[in-house]
């Protein structure tokens, strides 16, 4: 080999290794440098306390969810991680952000179902459900979701005070799913469909006659079969809205209507009106 060919060889091999090295540096220094770059962990109560006061004194929820995150991201298995998570689901429903709250308080009650603030927990996808709730002319799966979430409370916790705020929505809701059934039922009336009407009216009476929209559905059961001709029926209506409701002005409109007919209210008891309201079945 000549000494040429040789000093090429050798040039070639320290450039290599040059080379080589230069990457292992190159590395070595990124490496070092994420490293550096890593946040330290958080305290979990300076984090936990960050989120209180952005949350009450700043009035800034989405903000503050982010630090109660953080708890549980950096500290997943303290007990500032399950107070966290609450406070989470907590400063989502108070930034409107209902999904995320479902979502945070659901997730609480899998992972302390036996904890005390489950009831709030369940409260709030209560709250979250029914501050959605939209109008009557709309879909109510809303207003079903808020229903049933709304019973679980009560159900599950009956002896807390959210139970017996529960309780309340419960009657507002269950307007709302009358109020619904209704405006169909009005709808129908309007355009002389008398059965369709009925249908409507119906459920009003046997699934929501707790609510103030049953005497108005009394009231039009009564039109309703009057038109149909079903006097029976419609006299059992009358009858019925007017032992309940003596003083409703719907009854005295459904008695003018049986009246105009040439009949008086008298109630069947083998009707379903009645028997829906003495508790004996839904006809």
């Amino acid at each position: 080999m000549t000494g040429a060919r040789w000093c090429r060889r050798r040039f070639a091999r320290t450039v290599a290794l040059v080379l080589l090295a230069a990457g292992l540096g190159a590395c070595t220094e990124l490496n070092l440098f994420k490293k550096d770059d890593v946040a330290p962990d958080e305290p979990a109560d300076r984090l936990y306390n960050e989120g209180l006061y952005l949350l009450n004194v700043k009035k800034d929820p989405k903000e503050a969810v982010k630090k109660f995150e953080e708890v549980d991201r950096q500290h997943p298995y303290s007990e500032w991680a399950r107070k966290a998570l609450i406070m989470s689901a907590y400063a989502n429903y108070q930034a409107g952000l209902y999904d995320e709250c479902i979502a945070a308080a659901t997730r609480y009650i899998t992972l302390h179902p036996g904890s005390p603030d489950a009831a709030y927990a369940q409260y709030l996808i209560a709250m979250s459900n029914f501050d959605q709730i939209p109008d009557v002319t709309r879909d109510q799966s809303r207003t079903e979701k808020a229903l049933a979430a709304l019973d679980e409370v009560i159900r599950k916790y009956p002896n807390t005070e959210y139970a017996a705020n529960a309780k309340q929505k419960v009657m507002i809701a269950r307007d709302q799913l009358a109020g619904k059934e209704m405006a169909i039922g009005r709808y129908y009336l309007e355009r002389r469909d008398y059965t369709g009407a009925i249908n409507r009216f119906k459920v009003v009476v046997t699934k929501y006659q707790t609510t103030r929209l049953v005497e108005e559905a009394l009231m039009r059961l009564t039109e309703a079969y009057m038109a149909l001709g079903i006097i029976g029926e419609a006299q059992t209506a009358a009858a019925v809205l007017g032992h309940n409701f003596p003083d409703s002005p719907w009854y005295r409109r459904a008695y003018a209507l049986v009246k105009s007919g040439g009949v008086e209210p008298r109630e069947d008891s083998d009707s379903w009106i009645s028997r829906a309201f003495k508790g004996i079945g839904l006809g």
